[in-house]
């Protein structure tokens, strides 16, 4: 029987759940844009830029960078971080929950498979609350006294 997470640590994994799953879905909607990004840039030659005339198409690498900002890259950059992010928040789920060092290498995929953080949020998240719940029931029920126990 693998380890089971302390009792002590649920309001912990909660707190990290939340983080991971506002992190998977920043993650998996930054990846989402970095791989339209990356197809305008490598397919069409094309990249974003944003400056005094709004957002517009320019040819990849003639980014007037005094006068404009490459959001291509800021969208590279912002994904970079993010990811970071996520696999932090992974890896202490991971570790509250007491999971194989596997099932941290399956989450941080998530991260770099598109749509894939968003399939792993669901799944992760359904299976730490029916974990914490099933692990609260099991603990109410050894806590409760039996009727036989009540009557005396």
């Amino acid at each position: 029987m693998p380890t089971q997470p302390r009792i002590t640590d649920f309001p912990r994994i909660r707190g990290t759940l939340a983080v991971y799953r506002v992190l998977a879905y920043a993650t998996g909607v930054f990846l989402l844009v970095l791989v339209v990004e990356i197809i305008l840039k490598y397919v069409f030659g094309l990249e974003l830029q944003g400056g005094v005339g709004g957002l517009m198409f320019v040819p990849a690498g003639s980014i007037d960078t005094a006068n404009a900002v490459n959001v291509s890259l800021i969208i590279q950059i912002t994904h970079g971080y993010l990811y970071l992010a996520y696999l932090i928040s992974d890896f202490l789920l991971v570790t509250f929950m007491r999971w194989p060092i596997t099932r941290f290498i399956l989450i941080a995929a998530g991260g770099v498979v598109p749509f894939l953080s968003f399939v792993t949020e669901h799944r992760v998240a359904r299976q730490v609350k029916q974990h914490l719940a099933s692990r609260l029931a099991a603990l109410d029920a050894s806590s409760t006294p039996s009727p036989s126990e009540a009557n005396h």
